[in-house]
């Protein structure tokens, strides 16, 4: 199948979307003013070690110290014997990490020391010294061959290894000794910059969105890459011809009026994943709940009512979810523990069928992930590596009237609160006169039905209340002012 990339260059922006036969498959967004940092390297300095939780906080100059775990720490095969922490790293120490996942919500940025650096077909790992193969390559001829190769280019002196990646399977010696030549370079920078740099100090920063497409998301099934920005699309096709000569051919520079994304349908798509339902064609829908533990996908037949019986309605819509709810974790980028709750399947052959189709349309998915089977309650459990964050957390934040909550208190709630705040206050303070402030709603609340509530405890604190319309107060917003 045919799979084209859409990139849109903005100065604030870079959008990115992956579209398969003209449906979007994936989304990604880097802002200017907050690019990722997967990938960066930084000289550190170890600002507090937890014996118990056998980690430690590392300043690499950003706004919240990072966290670096043992199990992230590399030592050489015959050091690694399981030290405690306190043993191999001390306070005030510098130290050269690479960030493996983005700070996400109130945690900081993840950090490792084991260093990788990626290129356009290898990945060059200059702790380590063996030659490995990507596991989407799965001919054993094949991996053996691409062993063969690497190992054949790696210069005499190299102390480093190598990782070969998917997209290497057709790429040329002359390819493979370019990447590694380029590799090695910028390891030796990065070495060169950490001797020379006082801690903290960023020592190499991963490539922007635009140039990661070139380096990352082209695959043999990708026919065109299409740019909305000259200038962009020249930085592009210069990195190309020096980096990815194979990918040059297919830049192409959009000039047509209409925004691309709109032209593509991307800006409605968009919409779509920010939204809580997802409508299936079959007339069923999914509802997406994302917290801060998990993410819970539900599935539900809605209008969907089939043409033999319930079970093959059942079986049909779980079918269409499976290949959704695939799309949808893309699409959302969605990760950590994920819920889903297909409809109950009274058939072992149809919940097998579904699982199959869902394991299916998940391999399309570059991001690791584990999928386990149908629990004892009828739920499926998985799980997706998140190394950023959402899309929902990047383009969205929590409401401020209810507080992320998706529900607002009732009037009657809000009105009740305040009766109860205004005896407290009569209590406290010996005012002449008390006057409250709320949203329309609530004031029309007390002027209506629950006027005598108030003119009873008014009579019974001896003291008048006044009331007093605010249209710019939210729901659940009130101010009681002492006259």
């Amino acid at each position: 199948m045919s799979e084209e990339i859409l990139i849109n260059f903005t100065p604030q922006e870079t959008r990115v979307a992956v579209m398969l036969q003209g449906v979007v498959q994936e989304l990604h967004i880097e802002r200017t003013s907050s690019r990722g940092l997967v990938g960066n390297v930084y000289l550190g300095r170890i600002c507090r070690i937890l014996p118990g939780m056998q980690s430690a906080f590392v300043d690499v100059g950003l706004e919240r110290t990072a966290f670096l775990h043992v199990a992230d720490i590399w030592q050489p095969r015959e050091d690694a014997n399981d030290k405690p922490i306190e043993r191999i790293l001390s306070e005030g120490q510098s130290i050269v990490v690479q960030v493996i996942k983005d700070p996400i919500g109130t945690k900081g940025a993840r950090l490792s020391t084991q260093i990788s650096i990626a290129g356009r077909m290898l990945v060059y790992l200059p702790q380590e010294k063996h030659i490995g193969i990507s596991q989407r390559i799965e001919d054993e001829a094949e991996r053996e061959t691409l062993r063969e190769r690497i190992t054949r280019l790696v210069p005499a002196d190299e102390k480093g290894g190598f990782i070969v990646r998917t997209m290497a399977e057709n790429a040329s010696d002359d390819e493979f000794a370019a990447d590694i030549a380029y590799l090695r370079k910028l390891w030796g920078d990065i070495r060169d910059k950490a001797r020379t740099s006082g801690a903290p100090s960023l020592l190499y920063q991963e490539l922007s969105l635009g140039l990661r497409v070139l380096r990352d998301f082209v695959n043999p099934e990708t026919t065109r890459i299409v740019i909305d920005s000259r200038e962009n699309f020249q930085k592009l096709h210069a990195f190309a011809q020096e980096y990815t000569p194979a990918v040059a051919p297919l830049l192409d520079h959009y000039t047509g009026q209409r925004p691309l994304f709109d032209l593509h349908g991307v800006e409605e798509e968009i919409q779509r994943a920010l939204a809580r339902r997802v409508e299936l064609k079959s007339g069923g829908y999914l509802i997406i709940d994302q917290t801060e533990a998990m993410t819970t996908i539900d599935v539900n037949t809605g209008g969907f009512v089939g043409v033999r019986n319930f079970d093959d309605t059942i079986f049909k819509t779980n079918l269409e979810a499976a290949q959704t709810i695939a799309r949808q974790l893309r699409l959302r980028n969605l990760g950590g523990i994920i819920i889903v709750d297909f409809i109950d399947m009274e058939s072992a052959e149809h919940r097998e069928a579904v699982l199959a189709e869902f394991r299916k349309a998940l391999a399309r998915d570059h991001t690791r992930l584990t999928l386990n089977g149908f629990t004892a309650l009828g739920l499926v459990e998985m799980t997706r590596k998140r190394t950023r964050e959402s899309l929902a957390h990047i383009l969205c934040e929590a409401c401020p009237t209810c507080g992320g909550r998706g529900e607002v208190k009732t009037a009657r709630t809000v009105a009740y609160e305040i009766l109860r705040e205004l005896l407290r206050e009569a209590r406290q303070f010996n005012a002449r006169e008390y006057r409250v402030l709320a949203g329309p709603a609530v004031i029309d609340l007390f002027l209506d039905e629950e006027s005598q509530s108030l003119a009873m405890l008014s009579d019974f604190i001896g003291k008048p209340i006044s009331l007093q319309a605010e249209a710019s107060y939210s729901p659940e917003q009130y101010d009681i002012v002492l006259m």
